[in-house]
């Protein structure tokens, strides 16, 4: 009997060694920051494969092909994501020698893509930003060197009779379409004004106000604030006036230039746009009502963006006269949203997409704290205090989904701009509110192989660079860095180390994999790339899924990696996931400023 068996076994023993000689070794994917690692950043990529990975990476000096660091990839015991079972971390924090480098595979020859070490890796980043903020302006275009949307707009909801011509012309086109909202204009505005107090020394002067190529004296960072608040100061021209938006998605029905904007608001295709004003009511012109309580939201946030220009303008340009303009609006509009507590969303016409946001306290705590630093009357201290218990820890971080832009801004400003103005005690509840918020996404990080902290709605690239503004604001409030090595997950999933090896900003880094086909109407109609800009991001399936009007043009160039759970496509039909913002844009320059030169 053992014979016979010994017989067959021989007798099988070659098919079965070319059976297995046969199979195809699993593809190993290598995912890093392709932007790169300041020296002494620690350092980390990951490898994912269907099979096992038993061999050893070598980190490889690109320019010499000389082997720095032979590393064996330590298993990721975090679950594992959507088709691959097996997840591997290379950590190679001691090279801090400046330099190009990859890691390539001992026996596989898998390589990933190159790139650098050094600590002016992210130098000048924060520059291409405003490129992108640049290229979304409303009025002139320095761009496209074009001029557009001169008739916006005619009132609804205003204080006049609807149809009134009100000169809301300016602002900066929301996304890849034309309309423009206070709602993420004022945030951006703020944002930048901010992002240049914090960081003064890392803004160059390279165009003038207009954006165009030439120095004026002035930080072109201010030079794109300036263009928003003078936007600001449009939307709030009395007292009792605020308008929150100027289109809608009558805007959405076909790709154009926006100079020639076939969107028809009744007054035919390139001509007036409907203006919404604030009045802290619901509000519709057709099936689909937004939500309202009051202004409060929009009347704070504008609020400190104004408190805060009237202090750069004075101390920093000299310029006396913006300055009184910035705080006399500041005062009125912090007046205005006290008057109308709550609230107010924006406006759809024939889709159920809006901007909902519902909450309010934040943003007048961040008007109260920027209005007492400018003034030092102690009505807004205690203002601020007061909207800032009311705020607590309000935000997405705790939650694993929320309506599209509930939770905004999606980071508490106010709880920063009051921090080093209020007593210890106070101080301590204000950093525990942030606290609190990282350590919810840092519980969620560890729920996946990337260490990634936020749920993955629409924007959630919106929602990572403000849990990473949130960590840098908290650092600087506390001195306490406890959270710093999260905040380098973080950065590091935006420039590649993600499932689908690609950077989440357009054309950065330019030798690397970034958003190329994305949902603008100026790439559509001219194909020309659009730099500088940060996408929406991934999404859950189920979101993704369950959009109306969304058509992919393109077979997914990421099909091998790609899971039901989040998915992300760089395809211009997918508005979900490849859509440039600008407000998540602006809200970037601070994480690009603050990397820049450290």
């Amino acid at each position: 009997m053992v014979s016979i068996l010994l017989q067959l076994w021989l007798l099988f023993l070659p098919l079965w060694t070319q059976a297995g000689a046969g199979k195809a070794p699993a593809e190993i994917h290598i995912r890093i920051n392709q932007v790169g690692y300041r020296s002494n950043d620690a350092k980390t990529a990951i490898l994912f494969s269907a099979d096992p990975i038993r061999e050893k990476f070598a980190l490889v000096h690109a320019e010499t092909g000389r082997e720095v660091l032979l590393l064996r990839p330590e298993k990721i015991e975090a679950p594992t994501w959507g088709a691959f079972d097996h997840y591997y971390g290379c950590d190679f924090s001691e090279v801090q020698q400046a330099g190009t480098y990859l890691l390539r595979g001992k026996r596989s020859g898998s390589s990933s893509q190159e790139f650098r070490i050094s600590d002016h890796a992210y130098d000048h980043l924060q520059e291409v930003l405003l490129g992108f903020m640049r290229q979304q302006r409303c009025g002139y275009n320095p761009t496209l060197d074009m001029v557009c949307h001169q008739r916006d707009g005619r009132s609804f909801y205003g204080p006049m009779p609807d149809s009134t011509y009100v000169d809301v012309s300016g602002g900066w086109h929301d996304a890849g379409d034309q309309l423009k909202y206070l709602i993420t204009g004022s945030y951006a505005t703020a944002h930048m004004l901010l992002s240049y107090s914090l960081y003064p020394d890392r803004f160059g002067d390279l165009t003038n106000a207009l954006g165009q190529e030439g120095g004026n004296g002035i930080p072109d960072v201010l030079d794109e604030a300036r263009w928003g608040l003078d936007w600001i100061h449009k939307l709030h021209a009395a007292p009792d006036q605020l308008v929150h938006q100027v289109a809608d998605d009558r805007d959405h029905r076909g790709w154009k230039m926006p100079d020639e904007d076939i969107s028809d608001y009744g007054w035919g295709p390139n001509s007036y746009r409907a203006a919404y004003f604030a009045d802290g009511r619901p509000q519709g012109l057709n099936i689909y009502k937004s939500k309202a309580t009051g202004v409060s939201n929009l009347a704070g946030r504008s609020a400190a963006a104004m408190a805060r220009a009237a202090r750069i303008w004075k101390e920093d340009l000299e310029d006396p006269h913006f300055a009184g303009r910035c705080l006399d609006a500041a005062m009125s509009l912090y007046a205005l949203g006290k008057e109308k507590e709550g609230y107010q969303q924006g406006n759809s016409f024939g889709a159920p997409y809006r901007y909902g946001e519902e909450t309010w306290a934040d943003d007048m705590e961040w008007g109260a704290a920027e209005l007492y630093r400018t003034t030092g009357d102690r009505a807004y201290l205690e203002d601020a205090k007061k909207y800032a218990r009311l705020a607590g820890t309000v935000s997405w971080m705790p939650h694993d989904t929320a309506l599209h832009y509930q939770y905004y801004p999606f980071i508490n400003m106010g709880h920063y701009a009051l921090y080093d103005l209020v007593d210890a005690p106070f101080q301590d509840s204000l950093a525990a509110y942030y606290r609190s918020g990282i350590e919810s996404c840092l519980a969620r990080a560890g729920t996946n192989p990337y260490g990634i902290g936020i749920p993955f709605i629409w924007c959630s690239n919106n929602l990572l660079t403000s849990l990473i503004a949130q960590i840098i604001l908290y650092e600087d409030m506390t001195g306490d860095e406890r959270y710093s090595g999260f905040l380098l997950q973080q950065r590091d999933w935006l420039f590649g180390r993600n499932p689908w090896g690609t950077s989440m900003f357009t054309g950065i880094p330019q030798w690397g994999e970034y958003p190329v086909d994305v949902h603008t109407s100026v790439y559509a109609m001219t194909g020309l790339e659009v730099p500088g800009g940060l996408i929406d991001g991934p999404v859950y399936g189920t979101i993704f899924r369950s959009l109306e009007g969304l058509l992919m043009n393109d077979p997914d160039e990421f099909a091998a990696v790609q899971n039901p759970f989040v998915v992300y496509h760089d395809d211009m039909g997918d508005y979900s996931t490849n859509e440039p913002t600008m407000d998540g844009t602006a809200g970037a320059i601070l994480m690009m400023a603050y990397f820049a030169g450290r």
